[in-house]
């Protein structure tokens, strides 16, 4: 699948056959599945990337240089948006997403030493 850029919020992937535009600010999160990629938007809408979770984040380190990037890596599966994380809690292995505003709660499950990690940086800084 190739890619290109629209702007600084907005991926598009393009295929022989689709064209997918990703909207970096609604993304909740990217998901690993094999040598493809779900894109799961806060709205609950889910998009199939032609394309690896390692690939996604080169593009992501690529978009958002700096200190404070927009998504975070967790575990090896998951790429999430930290704008809408509300909730971890490590006794279920979930981690909550949503926005406040729709009435959409996204859970994940995602193992007790990735979320222990995660809570660890939302601690130190």
């Amino acid at each position: 699948m190739n890619h290109f850029k629209a702007s600084e919020t907005t991926l598009f992937f393009n295929t022989r056959d689709e064209m997918i535009k990703v909207k970096l600010d609604r993304v909740a999160y990217f998901e690993a599945d094999s040598n493809y990629c779900h894109v799961i938007f806060i709205s609950g809408a889910k998009a199939t990337l032609l394309t690896s979770l390692v690939n996604i984040e080169g593009l992501l380190t690529e978009r958002f240089k700096g200190d404070n990037p927009m998504f975070i890596r967790i575990g090896k599966r998951f790429i999430v948006n930290k704008q809408y994380i509300f909730q971890i809690n490590i006794p279920r292995q979930k981690l909550i997403l949503t926005d406040f505003v729709s009435p959409v709660i996204l859970e994940i499950s995602i193992s007790k030493e990735a979320l222990k990690n995660l809570k660890q940086l939302y601690i130190v800084n």
